[in-house]
């Protein structure tokens, strides 16, 4: 189930955040989570069934569409369908304030997982 970030989480979401192409570098890495724990329009979700193993940021373009900037799943965890779960738990969440549409580097993630508004 999806769970929204808290600093005590920030560990794990750092790992699991490194995972992303662009995360790698610990700077940028660092500068991702401060927005994220600072900046109103930047929502960070875990997936969480008996540990952490999914992450899921969100960042609200405008009062009705929500982009998703990043996904990434513990690599152990990958080929489960977790990142699809994710997606769609996300969207029954803020199906009532959002459209969730993915980023440039999302949208074939999306169009795979049988999303048909990916943009």
């Amino acid at each position: 189930m999806l769970i929204r970030y808290k600093q005590s989480y920030e560990k794990i979401a750092m790992g699991l955040l490194s995972f992303m192409p662009g995360e790698e570098n610990l700077k940028q890495l660092q500068s991702t989570m401060h927005e994220y724990e600072t900046n109103e329009h930047w929502r960070l979700f875990l997936w969480k069934d008996d540990d952490i193993t999914g992450i899921i940021g969100i960042r609200i373009i405008d009062e009705d569409t929500a982009e998703v900037q990043h996904l990434s799943v513990n690599p152990s965890h990958r080929g489960q369908g977790l990142g699809k779960r994710m997606i769609q738990q996300l969207k029954d969440m803020l199906r009532e304030e959002y459209e969730l549409v993915p980023n440039k580097k999302l949208k074939g993630f999306f169009e795979n997982c049988g999303f048909d508004d990916a943009q």
